[in-house]
């Protein structure tokens, strides 16, 4: 500050103005006043330019540290998403895989199943075919036998008389004597 005033009151002892008074040489005097100004701002702007500039670079680094903070969760939250990601394709691969073999078994069952039902059904089929045969044998034999006995009956009484009649049944007599003796 000194040099300035200095300057100032070295600029009232030139030669050409002779005493202290205004210098009318305007490309002089506006270097010397650029030059005051100037003085006075670096003298007491410096310590407002530095605040103003310690701020920004406050404001700047902690930008800085709050987008690094960002990026470290959003890294952080895309290695879980990343790592649920494969945990739920490994479920759903199980899943896929599970569920085929789960069809597949329920196939191998259900065709099990329905050949042990379609084996029954033969078998039940086969027992009523049987059934129904033995049931129409017996019913012919029945039938035969009544026909028969019938017609026996019939040539038995057209040709027997009393006395013939007499004779078969004492020898039938005599035969079951003979077996139960």
């Amino acid at each position: 500050m000194k040099n300035v005033t200095d300057s100032f009151v070295s600029l009232g002892h030139w030669p050409s103005a002779g005493s202290f008074g205004f210098n009318t040489d305007i490309l002089a005097t506006n270097l010397i006043n650029l030059s005051v100004v100037l003085g006075v701002l670096v003298f007491f702007g410096k310590g407002v330019l530095s605040d103003l500039l310690d701020n920004r670079k406050q404001r700047i680094l902690n930008t800085i540290r709050n987008s690094e903070e960002l990026r470290g969760g959003a890294i952080e939250q895309l290695e879980k998403a990343r790592t649920r990601l494969r945990k739920v394709e490994m479920e759903a691969d199980q899943f896929r895989v599970n569920g085929y073999s789960e069809i597949e078994r329920e196939r191998l069952n259900f065709i099990n199943s329905t050949s042990k039902t379609l084996k029954q059904l033969e078998n039940y089929k086969n027992e009523t075919i049987n059934f129904e045969q033995q049931r129409a044998i017996n019913q012919v034999r029945q039938r035969v036998f009544q026909q028969a006995l019938q017609g026996a009956l019939g040539t038995l009484s057209s040709c027997l008389n009393n006395e013939l009649h007499l004779r078969t049944i004492r020898a039938n007599i005599g035969i079951l004597g003979a077996i139960t003796d």
